[in-house]
């Protein structure tokens, strides 16, 4: 059989014009231009018809569509290959359908091109008018997108006409279906290639009947009515089976009963028990009464004496707040007397510094005066020595002894020897003294260094002790991470404010009225703001007055809180163009939570946080801000640690702990506990140190003290031996000595000793006239400094009863401590006197109710518990040995109901199950009248519909419906009138089966409800004039139909179509045949035909 091939425009230049074709590149068709109507009649589809579809990766194919389709009619045309089956299958598919149903492939996977992982359908179903399903979520289409994978999973999305996803579920899916109406797996509203081939090439009339069954659902009906037949059958199997238990249940229940019959004679004896229980159980009643009566008594005694210890509580209450009266008098008397001593010591501080001046100018005219009496002291020994000498000399001219002169010589070298071991040693002294001075000095400089250290290290333990304080404190109140007095000024403030003197209260302290979005940025912010984290805003310099003030009463000689003057606003600054706007990083004002608009202008106006970024990395920050183009409105940033970082340079902070903002309050308390502990060893190793280095110096100048002394000695010792060899050397050689020169000299002495006496009396009046200055100012400046000791010592018994007072507070401390601990156990004491009374009432309660539940009405009871008990112990075992003999009466009671409500149960079922039965019998008969009624209107409506149809071109026809043998015949005569007989569809040919063949879907059409119908390829056996008349009626049909739509694939151009405004052509362009295969089992008809 030779391949059927389209014809195209240009080889069909005489037919009429067609509608007009819109081609895309990706095989993609738009509508035909409007034309004008057929008829008058313009009501559309608005539920239900096929809008749109598109597909990706789907079978062979990379693309196709989207195509839009129309409300009526719509034509795939396309040749062989081109992708019109894979539109119809993947209708099919998209909304639901099985694989095998499209004859196209046993399994969802195989649709899936090869080479790819997945394949996409997507289908757009109109959704308008009343009947619309949900169109509040929907809207005007209903979009349905399928995503088949690889492996063969089929998913869902369902979406709204603006793209919005509603629904995943397949349930959705088919509640819209059934909304619709439309039938997916029903041959008459999708006809695929294969389904047409085999309803052309089928010879069985079974067949046709099922396929008329199948498109009209009465196969579904009957299938139905099958299923409740059968549930039907299985029912009266169950109650057969019912009917045969029943009579063994009813024999039971019988033996049951006449065994409950027999077990009245224990009804005394149990009677006789439940009287002994009610009395037991207000007996157990009665002693418990009889426990809590002296328990409330007791507790009654001790909540009178708790008045008592309230009595000695306020007592020393007001005994202590006597005391502290008393101590702050009498401290203030002691303040008063501090202030009086603090007012003298300026005056005496200037006394004493003139004193010192005097002092100073006193000892300097004495050291000369002193300077001159040594200067005339070695002037007159000199003059002495000298007067010796001469005397000696012309004493020693009369002398020429050679023995003395040779003792002499020897003498003074022995003298020289012992000169020489002197300056050895005296040097050897003055390199030790110079070696101790400078370990000393070394020492001292050293310790001076420690000591600055060790202040230095308190200083800062102090800071930490504070600050541990502070951060302890905050467990509690926030507020006091910004100082100790801050709770209480801002209770003052806000005192101050109830009262109306602020015109409009101060905001403060403004860290504690930001919050962060990152606490990783805490420390960079604290660095930022700095002293504005404590720091006060008040609208004018009026309320700024009144905030100081208040501020010296808790900040006195202490560092204030910042006060910052600034106009108040209800909303924050425009900085849209002043500020940072980076796309990495924000800025301070970016990443802080502010809701007080007031704050946030007053660190904007004063510190300019929206131009700040914050950047956590170092190295970033110096990235952006030290490149080439810094940001934009930008002058520094922040990092995660504090660091600093300009454009031009780059600051690190020192700090590595949050003050005021850190989130995990614990975690700071332990860091600083641990530093404190370092701090703390660290100054005990400075201790340790320090002693160390004070003994270097006590030893070092111990050892500089014994050189000095022996230095000394030796330069005594070498100045007298000098002096005896001078000696020596003048007796020595007095032959020649001139005296003339030496009594020039002792002239030249006597007239020095002259004027030094001069000079040293002048030095003796001034020293004298110093010394009576220096004595009047130091007269006065002991005199002032008695002043202040009288002062001073007033104070002294002032003190020694200061320390009284404060003893006395203590003691009156300790003793309401001691009465309130006192209290305080008698309080815990009656407390566990009232729970042991409540968990003992609640058991009384307990027992009365449960009493009450045994007995509702309470009995006069004499008897014991314990005798109670005894006679209930030994009716029970009676009752128990006479049950032994008879069965448990509970046991028996218990199977005689268990028996009794079996019977009943399975009766009862019995009885709903057999009138169940007869509803469903009546109701089944009358359903298959309505059926059989149905089926056979069906028959005739299809008969004259097929009748119909064969007459358009002048055929009759004949449908035999056998509904007892579910068979359908089928007889055409292609003839006119009586020329010919009439026969079977078989001995047609291929074109007047397939006319025939359409006319028996468009009478099953006219019968069968769908909002579209799509034939695969109707026309495929037709000659030209069968599939004319076939286009013309089923156009007519269509045009008739306008609120359904039709879809028909077919290889044919379709160029001889009327143009109208209901007709749209869709034409797929020719497939490349370098494209593999499908991979199906099946072969498709294009393929057929090519054999």
């Amino acid at each position: 059989m030779s391949k059927r091939k389209s014809n195209s425009i240009g080889e069909s230049p005489h037919k009429r014009v067609r509608p007009t074709e819109v081609h895309d590149e990706d095989n993609e068709v738009g509508p035909s231009q409007p034309p004008v109507p057929l008829g008058s009649h313009t009501t559309v589809g608005e539920v239900g018809i096929v809008e749109s579809i598109s597909l990706k990766n789907f079978m062979c194919h990379s693309l196709l569509g989207p195509f839009a389709f129309g409300s009526n009619v719509n034509f795939v045309v396309g040749n062989n290959g081109s992708g019109k089956s894979a539109v119809l299958t993947a209708l099919m598919v998209g909304l639901g359908g099985k694989a095998t149903t499209t004859n196209r492939g046993s399994s969802l996977k195989g649709f899936v091109k090869e080479g790819e992982s997945s394949a996409d359908v997507s289908i757009t179903l109109r959704n308008k008018g009343r009947d619309a399903y949900k169109p509040e979520v929907f809207g005007q289409a209903i979009i349905v997108d399928l995503k088949i994978t690889r492996e063969g999973m089929r998913t869902y999305k369902l979406k709204s006409k603006a793209g919005h996803l509603v629904s995943a579920k397949k349930d959705e899916l088919l509640a819209i279906l059934d909304h619709f109406n439309i039938q997916v797996d029903n041959p008459v509203s999708m006809l695929t290639q294969e389904m047409s081939k085999h309803f052309l090439h089928s010879k069985g009339e079974g067949d046709k009947y099922r396929f008329f069954m199948k498109a009209t659902q009465l196969e579904q009906m009957k299938e139905d009515y099958t299923y409740i037949i059968t549930t039907k059958n299985v029912t009266l199997d169950t109650v057969e089976k019912h009917e045969e238990c029943l009579e063994g249940l009813k024999r039971k229940y019988l033996e049951k009963e006449d065994r409950v019959k027999s077990l009245a004679s224990l009804d005394d004896m149990h009677s006789k028990l439940e009287e002994l229980k009610n009395q037991m159980a207000w007996a157990l009643v009665s002693e418990m009464e009889k426990e809590v009566k002296p328990m409330r008594e007791k507790l009654q005694s001790e909540e009178r004496s708790t008045i008592k210890y309230d009595q000695k509580v306020d007592e020393w209450k007001a005994k202590v707040v006597e005391a502290e009266k008393k101590y702050k008098g009498i401290r203030e008397q002691l303040e008063a007397i501090t202030v009086r001593v603090q007012q003298l010591e300026p005056q005496s501080a200037e006394l004493k510094n003139e004193a010192q001046s005097r002092s100073k100018a006193f000892n300097t005219a004495q050291a000369s005066v002193h300077r001159f009496k040594t200067n005339l002291r070695d002037l007159e020994k000199d003059k002495d020595q000298l007067s010796r000498r001469i005397n000696e000399l012309k004493l020693s001219i009369s002398q020429t002894s050679g023995a003395e002169t040779q003792v002499r010589v020897e003498r003074m070298e022995k003298l020289q020897t012992d000169l020489d071991t002197l300056n050895f040693q005296d040097s050897t002294l003055g390199q030790q003294m110079e070696q101790f001075q400078q370990a000393v000095s070394r020492a001292k400089d050293e310790l001076e260094k420690m000591m600055r250290e060790e202040e230095d290290l308190k200083r800062s333990m102090e800071a930490i002790r504070r600050k541990l304080q502070t951060m302890e404190g905050s467990r509690s109140d926030r507020l006091r991470r910004f100082g100790e007095k801050m709770p209480a000024l801002l209770a003052a403030i806000e005192d101050a404010d109830r009262k109306g003197q602020f015109r409009k209260k101060p905001v403060g302290p403004l860290g504690y009225c930001i919050r962060l979005k990152d606490h990783e940025q805490a420390l960079a912010v604290e660095k930022c703001l700095g002293s504005l984290m404590v720091a006060f805003t008040c609208d004018n310099h009026e309320d700024e007055k009144l905030l100081q003030g208040l501020m010296r009463g808790y900040y006195q000689g202490g560092r204030r809180p910042q006060i910052i003057t600034c106009q108040f606003f209800n909303r924050v600054h425009d900085t849209s163009r002043r500020a940072v706007n980076h796309p990495d990083y924000p800025s301070v004002l970016q990443s802080l939570e502010i809701e007080d608009p007031v704050v946030a202008n007053c660190l904007i106006d004063q510190r300019g946080i929206e131009t700040i970024l914050l950047i956590k990395s170092p190295a970033e920050a110096r990235r952006v801000m030290q490149g080439r183009q810094p940001p934009r409105n930008c002058y520094q940033a922040f990092t995660k640690e504090g660091d600093q970082c300009y454009n031009n340079r780059y600051y690190s902070n020192d700090q590595r702990r949050c003050d005021y903002l850190s989130r995990d309050v614990e975690e700071e308390i332990r860091q600083l506990q641990e530093e404190m502990r370092n701090k703390e060893a660290h100054l005990d190793r400075f201790s340790q140190q320090k002693q160390r280095v004070e003994e270097d110096i006590r030893n070092n100048n111990s050892l500089l003290k014994r050189a000095y002394d022996d230095r000394k000695r030796a330069k005594d010792k070498f100045r007298r031996l000098q002096q005896e060899i001078s000696d020596l050397q003048n007796v020595e050689e007095p032959q020649s000595e001139d005296l003339k020169p030496l009594e020039e000299e002792l002239e030249e002495i006597n007239n020095k000793i002259s004027a030094g006496r001069a000079e040293s009396e002048e030095a003796r009046r001034k020293m004298a006239q110093l010394k009576a200055s220096w004595e009047e100012v130091e007269q006065r400046y002991r005199q002032h400094k008695d002043s202040i000791s009288t002062v001073a010592e007033e104070a002294e018994p002032i003190k020694e009863e200061l320390s009284k007072s404060d003893q006395d507070v203590e003691k009156s401390k300790h003793h309401k401590k001691h009465y309130e601990d006192k209290r305080k156990v008698h309080i815990n004491t009656i407390q566990a006197l009232k729970a042991s009374l409540d968990l003992k009432e609640q058991e009384l309660t307990a027992s009365v109710v449960k009493a009450t539940e045994i007995c509702p009405e309470r009995s006069e009871v004499r008897r014991t518990a314990r005798s109670l008990d005894s006679e209930i112990s030994r009716l029970k075992l009676k009752i128990s040995t006479q049950q032994d003999q008879q069965g448990d009466r509970e046991e028996v009671i218990r199977q005689y109901q268990e028996a009794l409500e079996n019977y009943s149960n399975i009766n009862q079922q019995v009885k709903c199950l057999k009138r169940f039965i007869q509803v469903l019998c009546k109701i089944m008969d009358d359903r298959h009248r309505v059926y059989t009624e149905l089926r056979r209107f069906l028959s005739v409506r299809c008969k004259m519909y097929f009748d119909s149809m064969l007459s358009q071109r002048g055929y009759i026809g004949k449908m035999m419906f056998e509904h007892k043998n579910e068979t359908l015949s089928i007889s055409v005569q292609p003839g006119v009138g009586d020329k010919a007989a009439l026969s079977d569809m078989r001995s047609l040919s291929g074109g007047e089966r397939s006319f025939s063949t359409v006319c028996f879907v468009l009478s099953l059409w006219a019968i069968a409800e769908a909002p579209f119908r799509a034939l695969d390829e109707f026309d495929v056996y037709m000659d030209m004039v069968n599939r004319r008349i076939s286009m013309d009626m089923m156009l007519k049909i269509a045009s008739s139909q306008r609120y359904r739509q039709f879809i028909f694939l077919t290889p044919q151009s379709m160029s001889s179509l009327p143009v109208n405004n209901l007709i749209r052509i869709l034409r797929l362009k020719d497939p490349d045949r370098g494209q593999t295969a499908l991979p199906f089992g099946q072969r498709n008809e294009e393929e057929e035909e090519e054999e």
